[in-house]
């Protein structure tokens, strides 16, 4: 046989020269929550080994781990305290608010990291929607709301924050965003859009992490159809054409066509969330032993990776990166 593709496979050293996808801990980006208070560090029942920080030594304590295993890239979820929550979301744009907080302790402590605040109002109003709530219909006013997302944005990059991710779902949010912090001056600072967030059950520990549940209703009248391939591309389009610099598309596991197909019609960078259903449905599975947990991790990462996205938002960010690291992924 003149053809033999088993030797491309033959040894590990053989396998990794000739890989046609290539992971790096530089691709990773870890999600945290950061709950207001003191000395705080709170497992999250839904999602075991994930845990809510308090923005003061023991965020540090994980921001230390993210920067040791050269991961580059944290993401910030706030949880204000609930009786501070309201119709207008105003605790985060509070300069004072628990992100805006945390970003400067991480800016001061740890220069070199990324900072990604996400703006959304869902984890800071008291109904747990993502925009404001007309009292009469209870449906969400998409234009008033960008007001508020603007405040939101403005707020965590005077903090510090490198980069915001819009994740609201709202027609218009990156460009009202963009024209806000321009206005500001500030020019740099990246938009990096949730373009493409389906509505989707996967986010079920997420809510439970972040008391972000809603209170009537669901989101699915401004998160995406999961039916919809081809509003994928328009809705990321969209948010490049408003001023987006990067995108994310959310779930990751269940939408790798639409991952592709993204990512072969535009030219910004593509992130895909590995959002916490798909965390936590491997760790329950591993702590029944039905299944290898580093290996499913693996071979999620590289799935993700194979079908175009440039980027991964992981809570196995730490795990994987560690596997990078010592040549094992």
């Amino acid at each position: 046989m003149l053809i033999r593709p088993r030797r491309l496979r033959l040894n590990s050293q053989i396998r990794a020269l000739t890989a046609e996808t290539r992971l790096n801990p530089s691709m990773l980006v870890y999600p945290i929550f950061i709950r207001e208070g003191k000395n705080i560090v709170e497992e999250i029942s839904a999602m075991p080994g994930q845990f809510r920080y308090s923005p003061d030594e023991k965020l540090c304590y994980a921001l230390e781990k993210v920067v040791n295993n050269k991961i580059s890239s944290v993401l910030f979820f706030g949880i204000p305290d609930e009786d501070k929550k309201d119709e207008i979301a105003s605790p985060a744009w509070d300069e004072n608010g628990v992100v805006q907080q945390a970003i400067r302790l991480a800016k001061k402590n740890f220069p070199e990291l990324n900072i990604i605040a996400d703006v959304c109002m869902c984890e800071y109003t008291n109904h747990g929607h993502c925009g404001m709530v007309n009292e009469k219909s209870g449906v969400i006013e998409n234009d008033v709301s960008l007001n508020i997302l603007e405040r939101i944005a403005i707020s965590q990059v005077q903090a510090g924050a490198d980069i915001v991710a819009p994740s609201a779902m709202l027609d218009g949010q990156v460009q009202a965003i963009r024209n806000a912090l321009d206005n500001e001056n500030f020019y740099d600072a990246l938009i990096f859009s949730y373009a493409v967030k389906y509505a989707s059950s996967f986010y079920g520990p997420f809510r439970e992490a972040a008391g972000s549940a809603p209170s009537f209703g669901d989101r699915k009248s401004y998160q995406m159809n999961p039916r919809n391939v081809r509003e994928a591309v328009k809705e990321a389009l969209t948010d490049i054409d408003e001023g987006a610099d990067m995108i994310i598309l959310k779930p990751a596991l269940s939408y790798l066509d639409v991952i592709k197909t993204v990512h072969e019609k535009i030219l910004n960078p593509v992130a895909a969330y590995s959002v916490s259903g798909e965390y936590s449905m491997i760790k329950a599975a591993a702590q029944k032993g039905w299944l290898n947990e580093t290996q499913i991790i693996s071979e999620m990462a590289i799935a993700t990776a194979r079908a175009g996205a440039d980027i991964l938002i992981t809570y196995y960010a730490n795990e994987l990166a560690n596997l990078m690291n010592t040549g094992n992924l």
